[in-house]
């Protein structure tokens, strides 16, 4: 049997946030040559552990060995270095630049860009990758923005790669295409660290598991000999259901009802083009779509937060009644009694405000319904409660403020502060973005349970085998224009992939 030589050593490493133990005396070995998926729920320490390795952090206690030499990381520089480059979910790219000039930029010394670029083609040529070095950044699709930031490392000549939720936003045929990518990697020798909560991708690409719970390690074991419940039951500490309950929809009747929906941007770009659809109670509608084709426009407008070139948006009450929403403020629609939740893409931006704590998050949803010059405190601080318990937030305590928490758990926070206005309609814009598995299966249950009171649910997701399983019907999204809509049971995830990337198919309803 080979032996394997370890690229990393991580020893007794210790990181904490004010009373937050964020990791306790971690061990971690990564080995040369392998795909390690890195394991964890929210707030179990994965980045934090893998931002001291790429010299984001600085650990409070421990010591790191690179190729069996203790090193002292304390900048991206130094980790470049001695060889390592994370990958991370948002791009650090400048949009009006080439691929080349984003990748040698900050690099010392006079460079020569007709050199780069060569260098460019030849490592895209060793690994498989498709990059263009004098493409405009703003032209490509995010998997080439993604392309891109995994060139610039390997540019800078790491040989240990990290890459945090590297499929966040890619279609099938796009995450093949990495994966073939990394396979080529891994074979040529990298280490490679995938941070991610899709199982199905951690049996398909990883080559080993190490799990952390509550910022300890709990084990590692090579991937063939486990499985997706073994693994979740081990992050979380107990068993797990993993099933996605999929309950019929009881007497759905049309709620919401889209027509010719066209939106722009304020710059003047087409986002959305005679988009319609019908929404139904007691149904959950879900959208795809590759990252930009309009499903944040459509949601915001829906709630009345977006400009519109035209087009209706109809809301119809239990009689019959037809209440037209385009038009109106959120507070106008609202004060026509329709109840309507809106979790948006962007969690800090829109939803909730990073410097308050949870209570007063939660009484930005209730403020108005104070009777008194003095707003009502008592029932926000219940709620705010509430949501912690049953969302198993993990807080120091509610007079935190929600940009101090992970981003899994203020995603808890905002979905339940959504759901607990009992609303009509529920809008959700990536629900589960960056969310554990366990915790993703308690949001979905959340959804369903909402679904089986009535409320037509419109979500947004990124996941289509959670689309797939969760969703009564899919409506596509291909570059603003409905590319189809699909039955969740029987719909083939290649052909939502194909009707993402191109307008077609014959499933429309």
């Amino acid at each position: 049997m080979e032996k394997r030589v370890a690229a990393v050593k991580m020893r007794n490493i210790t990181k904490t946030f004010g009373s937050v133990v964020a990791n306790d005396k971690v061990w971690l070995d990564i080995y040369k040559g392998e795909i390690l998926a890195l394991l964890g729920e929210n707030g179990s320490g994965k980045t934090t552990l893998m931002n001291m390795l790429s010299g984001i952090y600085f650990p409070d206690e421990g010591d790191i060995f690179i190729n069996d030499e203790k090193v002292v990381i304390s900048s991206p520089k130094d980790a470049f270095d001695h060889g390592i480059g994370m990958i991370h979910q948002h791009f650090k790219l400048v949009d009006v630049l080439t691929a080349a000039e984003n990748i040698i930029l900050g690099l010392e010394g006079k460079l020569d860009l007709k050199v780069a670029s060569e260098k460019i083609r030849q490592i895209c040529d060793s690994y498989g990758f498709d990059v263009d070095p004098n493409q405009k950044v703003y032209d490509m699709s995010v998997s080439q923005k993604q392309t891109v930031e995994i060139v610039k490392v390997l540019f800078r000549g790491a040989d240990i790669l990290i890459l945090d939720e590297p499929t966040a936003v890619l279609t099938p045929q796009e995450t093949d295409k990495l994966f073939a990518v990394l396979r080529n990697m891994r074979d040529a020798g990298k280490t490679i660290v995938i941070i991610t909560h899709k199982m199905h991708e951690v049996e398909d690409l990883s080559d080993r598991v190490a799990i952390l719970r509550h910022g300890h390690f709990v084990g590692d074991m090579p991937t063939k000999n486990t499985d997706a419940q073994e693994m979740t039951n081990m992050m979380v500490g107990h068993s797990v259901n993993l099933n996605i309950v999929r309950p019929d929809p009881v007497d759905p009747q049309p709620r919401i009802e889209v027509n010719g929906l066209t939106v722009r941007s304020i710059e003047g770009v087409l986002k959305l083009e005679d988009v319609s659809f019908t929404a139904m109670s007691g149904e959950i509608l879900g959208i795809a779509g590759i990252s930009g084709s309009g499903q944040k426009e459509l949601l915001e407008a829906i709630a009345g937060l977006q400009p519109v070139e035209s087009g209706s948006v109809c809301y119809i009450e239990d009689d019959g009644t037809r209440e037209e929403l385009l038009g109106k403020d959120p507070l106008s629609i609202s004060e026509m009694g329709v109840t309507l939740s809106f979790v948006p893409e962007d969690r800090l931006g829109m939803g909730l405000v990073g410097g308050m704590d949870l209570s007063d998050n939660m009484m930005l949803r209730s403020f108005r319904k104070g009777k008194s010059f003095f707003t009502d405190r008592k029932s926000p601080r219940r709620l705010a409660k509430q949501v912690v318990k049953e969302l198993d937030v993990k807080t120091p305590g509610i007079e935190t403020p929600v940009r101090k928490l992970s981003g899994g758990n203020v995603q808890k926070v905002l979905v339940g502060r959504e759901i607990a206005s009992a609303p009509k309609v529920l809008l959700t814009a990536y629900a589960v973005r960056g969310l554990d598995i366990n915790s993703s299966h308690t949001i979905y249950d959340l959804i369903n349970q909402q679904k089986q009171k009535g409320v037509a649910v419109i979500y947004v997701g990124e996941d289509l085998d959670v689309l797939l399983e969760l969703c009564d019907r899919i409506l596509v999204l291909c570059a603003g224009k409905v590319s189809g809509i699909v039955p969740g049971r029987g719909a083939k995830k290649r052909d939502v992939g194909m009707m993402m990337t191109r307008l077609g198919g014959n499933n429309n309803e």
